[in-house]
């Protein structure tokens, strides 16, 4: 396809697609799809080799958040049966964050619901930032904790953090359609915020809220002008209890589209996948690490993810390997533009994600799924009976892979990692 080797010149000389062509992408046929994947694995490669990184998160306080946002399971009004909890304590968080290191991450994520901090969270935060990167050694910090107030990035930055999260989720034009306690403006001023302070920033976008593919082409070219150093891609959890909870709208082929558009868009960045993946991607996880160079291990805020084993076996399988803490994740490009928490001086971060949140679930972040971070979900150790199958198309509703959190932080069970 003439389109695909265009958009692979452009991807190898960091080029902008025009947004024709992004949506071209989006507008492929299934009989195309390994093609369209391709295209988008060569760019991926170019840039990241076959490296994955594994990115862990700690829910610091989960529920109970005063935003509307209706992709959100701890939204103000949520009816969903999730886990309710005030702020973990440093050291609570600190083995919390072991866990996922000792599975393979390198970065973790520390996320808390709400709209914002205010100045006394942000010293508890930053608490807990000492109290990790004490206890382990070269580890990479993202916090996402919502709008911030000025000054607050620059003391998180100072605490050790080396990210921050805050996703722009859906368009500018529908962004009211989703949330009314905040505005589309509000986000871009706290990733603006984040890049002033020094941090490495991380903004993404949630697919599956019945949004039109010019939604998602105008989600993601906004972002490529924030420049953020990862670009999270969570794909909507529609939990019971939220206002959206009825919309299933994505297969795994739709899936790979669009996170090969966001490749395409930003072929220099990292993409995560990020809350929803077990969902919705299913057995189709593996081809989408030819597109996507960064996924979080084990449980997200809300949910629950797959076996963090099952992970590490699924990037050895498909002819991967986890990124070392040694490795730097960004491109030399970036680095030496100063984008990339390996870049801030004394960071010792090496990467250039930005944060553990971009996903979706459990907290008021700015992803989808609990909260508006990060999370995602992942199969229950029993399916509910009356959990719809699935046909052979992979159309129906898989609410059966749809499990809440009930181990990790804010439990006296392990976590999975």
């Amino acid at each position: 396809m003439n389109l695909l080797n265009t958009l692979v010149d452009k991807g190898l000389r960091r080029e902008s697609p025009t947004r024709e062509e992004a949506l071209a992408v989006l507008a492929t046929s299934d009989d195309d799809l390994l093609d369209v994947v391709a295209a988008a694995g060569k760019v991926r490669r170019h840039w990241f080799g076959r490296r994955v990184k594994l990115n862990y998160l700690v829910n610091l306080k989960s529920g109970l958040c005063p935003e509307d946002c209706s992709y959100c399971s701890q939204r103000l009004g949520s009816k969903a049966d999730i886990l309710k909890y005030t702020w973990l304590k440093p050291d609570d968080a600190s083995r919390a964050a072991a866990a996922g290191l000792a599975g393979g991450a390198k970065r973790v994520c520390l996320v808390a619901s709400g709209r914002g901090p205010t100045d006394r969270d942000v010293d508890r935060v930053s608490d807990t930032i000492k109290a990790i990167k004490e206890q382990n050694e070269g580890v990479e910090v993202c916090a996402c904790l919502g709008l911030l107030s000025d000054g607050q990035a620059e003391r998180l930055r100072e605490a050790g953090a080396d990210a921050y999260n805050h996703n722009l989720n859906t368009s500018e034009a529908t962004y009211g359609d989703i949330t009314t306690t905040h505005t589309y403006a509000d986000r871009v001023d706290t990733v603006h915020k984040a890049h002033a302070a020094g941090l490495s920033a991380c903004s993404g976008l949630i697919a599956g809220m019945g949004e039109s593919d010019e939604d998602l082409v105008d989600v993601v070219f906004p972002l490529r002008e924030l420049d953020p150093d990862s670009v999270p891609v969570n794909f909507l959890i529609p939990f019971e209890g939220t206002p959206l909870a009825k919309e299933w709208n994505l297969t795994p082929q739709r899936c790979l589209r669009i996170l090969a558009m966001v490749r395409f868009v930003c072929p220099d960045v990292e993409v995560r996948i990020a809350g929803g993946r077990e969902v919705h991607l299913r057995t189709m996880q593996p081809l989408a690490l030819h597109l996507a160079n960064s996924i979080f291990l084990g449980d997200y805020l809300t949910s629950e993810g797959q076996a963090g084993r099952a992970d590490l076996e699924m990037i050895a399988d498909a002819g991967f390997e986890v990124e070392g803490a040694d490795q730097v994740t960004l491109p030399g490009h970036r680095m030496a533009a100063g984008g990339g928490c390996g870049s801030h001086e004394g960071s010792g971060c090496g990467s250039h994600e930005g944060s553990g949140c971009g996903s979706h679930e459990g907290t008021g972040c700015g992803s989808h799924q609990g909260g508006g971070v990060c999370g995602s979900a992942a199969a229950p150790a029993e399916e509910p009976a009356s959990a719809p199958a699935a046909t052979a198309a992979g159309n129906e509703p898989r609410t059966d892979l749809v499990s809440v959190r009930r181990r990790g932080a804010g439990t006296d069970l392990a976590p999975n990692a």
